[in-house]
């Protein structure tokens, strides 16, 4: 069961940066405490990932047929590469890393399977595309229903402030069940895990990441792309969770920090495109390119050496 350290470690990764995904706006728009934030996401990040957690699991063993002793340096390369991406306070995906990982370990074991790479990459573009495009819309939409039947300040803080929760409830929730696979799906794969041993384990390690080491990454995300104000810090959220939610159904993980993004980035364009901070979106997308390309030559070397 040793080999299960990496994962329980990339999970703790996952946690510690795509956290910001969840509350990251609230916190920043000084809606939401910190500490409440990473409570509430840790709670609902472990109910997601036993409730709908094993929905995603089948895509990722499609990619490689990988030996539970593979699957270890799969996840430990992944880890790695979202912990350097973490200190750097950089929003990144853990689904593009831990792909990259099994790809870079199966090439080594010559059973990796690009076959199955192009619907997972046509996913992480619209991740980004899908957030911003909803997020777009709610801010509108929900705009409109504001200033036609809530008028009263006091009163849209006061529904903004619980719109707010729900939707990092519902983010969080969605977070578990999409990126539990991310952590441990390679060991339900190799045989080394139960479904649910995959993903309770997934869960808490999550959860681990997100009570422990998510501040900075939570402050890039909600400050660094666009100012936010409290409604437009509830869009963003809504749109993110909303967006990580269906691609759980569709069976794919995404990134939570690909949505988010998006979400910001719509709100940003709401506001015109000269309110986002493009150098920190270039900067964040440099890290999304790097991400798999780093995650798979360090989990190829890694393989080599070691199996």
């Amino acid at each position: 069961m040793w080999k299960i350290i990496s994962g329980i470690f990339l999970g703790w990764t996952l946690g510690s940066n795509d956290s910001a995904n969840i509350f990251g706006t609230g916190v920043a728009a000084q809606i939401i405490k910190y500490k409440t934030a990473i409570v509430l996401t840790s709670i609902f990040v472990i109910l997601g990932a036993i409730v709908e957690g094993e929905k995603c699991f089948a895509i990722l063993g499609k990619l490689s047929d990988l030996t539970s002793e593979s699957a270890f340096f799969a996840a430990l390369a992944a880890g790695i590469t979202m912990f350097v991406l973490t200190y750097l306070a950089l929003p990144c995906s853990t689904s593009q890393a831990i792909v990259g990982a099994i790809l870079g370990a199966g090439v080594v074991s010559g059973t990796a399977d690009f076959s199955q790479l192009y619907k997972i990459m046509i996913c992480w573009i619209l991740t980004p595309v899908s957030a911003a495009a909803i997020s777009f819309m709610l801010y509108h939409l929900l705009g409109f229903f504001f200033e036609r039947f809530i008028t009263d300040l006091k009163k849209r803080s006061f529904v903004i402030f619980w719109g707010l929760l729900f939707a990092g409830c519902l983010g969080a929730f969605a977070l578990g069940s999409n990126n539990v696979a991310n952590v441990t799906g390679i060991y339900v794969g190799s045989g080394l895990l139960t479904p649910f041993e995959g993903v309770l384990i997934g869960g808490l390690s999550i959860a681990s990441g997100v009570l422990t080491y998510s501040k900075k990454v939570m402050m890039t995300v909600g400050k660094k792309i666009t100012r936010m104000d409290e409604y437009s810090a509830f869009i963003a959220g809504l749109s993110e969770a909303v967006t990580v939610e269906i691609f759980t159904h569709v069976g794919v993980p995404v990134s939570a920090s690909h949505a988010i993004v998006g979400g910001v980035v719509g709100v940003g364009m709401v506001k015109g495109a000269r309110k986002v901070n493009k150098n920190t979106v270039i900067t964040i997308v440099i890290g999304w390119i790097s991400t798999p390309v780093s995650a798979g030559v360090l989990s190829y070397l890694l393989a080599k050496m070691f199996t």
